[in-house]
C-alpha cells in the first residue's frame, strides 16, 4: 500500500511550511538543485517550464549539498543567487539531504516503491527530476542530463 505524497510538507527558503496538499490538481516536477553544479544552467529551463506551464505543473526547487558540495550556501544566499541569475520565481525549499540516514520525506516518497507504489530509485547528482501527475502519482523520474525541456519531459505536460 503506497502512501500520499499529499500527506507531506516541506519548508520553504522562506521559513514557510508548504503542505505537498496544496498542488492537488496540478503536476509537480521536484528537482534537487545546486548553485555550483554543470548542470546550473537548468534553472533557465525550469523557469521557463514555470512561465508556460505554471498554470497546471508545480516546480519545487530542492537545494542539496550532498553531491560534490556543490551547494555551500546558506538560504539566503541561495535565494539571491537564483533570483538574481536566473530570475526564479517558481517554489524554492530549505536546503535538505536527498538520501541517507537523514533524507528528508519527500525524498524518502520519491525514491522508494513502497511508499510512491511505482518505482525504487536512487539520487545519483544534481537536478536530477521526479515528475508527480495531477493525483499524486510518480509518472517518472530523470536523470541530471535530461534537460528540463525535453520532450520525455514536457510530452507529460500539454
Amino acid at each position: 500500500m503506497k502512501n500520499s505524497i499529499y500527506n507531506i510538507s516541506i519548508t520553504s527558503l522562506q521559513g514557510e511550511i508548504i503542505d505537498i496538499a496544496n498542488f492537488k490538481g496540478k503536476k509537480l516536477l521536484i528537482v534537487n538543485v545546486a548553485s555550483k553544479c554543470g548542470f546550473t544552467d537548468q534553472y533557465k529551463d525550469l523557469q521557463s517550464l514555470h512561465e508556460k506551464y505554471g498554470n497546471h505543473l508545480q516546480i519545487i526547487g530542492v537545494p542539496c549539498n550532498q553531491f560534490g558540495k556543490q551547494e555551500p550556501n546558506d538560504v539566503r544566499e541561495i535565494e539571491k543567487f537564483c533570483t538574481q541569475n536566473y530570475g526564479v520565481s517558481f517554489l524554492m525549499t530549505e536546503k535538505i539531504k536527498v538520501k541517507g540516514d537523514q533524507q528528508h520525506p519527500l525524498y524518502y516518497w520519491l525514491t522508494n516503491k513502497s511508499e510512491n507504489g511505482e518505482k525504487n530509485s536512487s539520487v545519483r547528482w544534481n537536478f536530477q527530476k521526479y515528475l508527480i501527475d495531477e493525483d499524486g502519482r510518480l509518472l517518472d523520474y530523470f536523470y541530471a542530463i535530461t534537460s528540463p525541456s525535453s520532450s520525455k519531459i514536457t510530452k507529460h505536460l500539454k
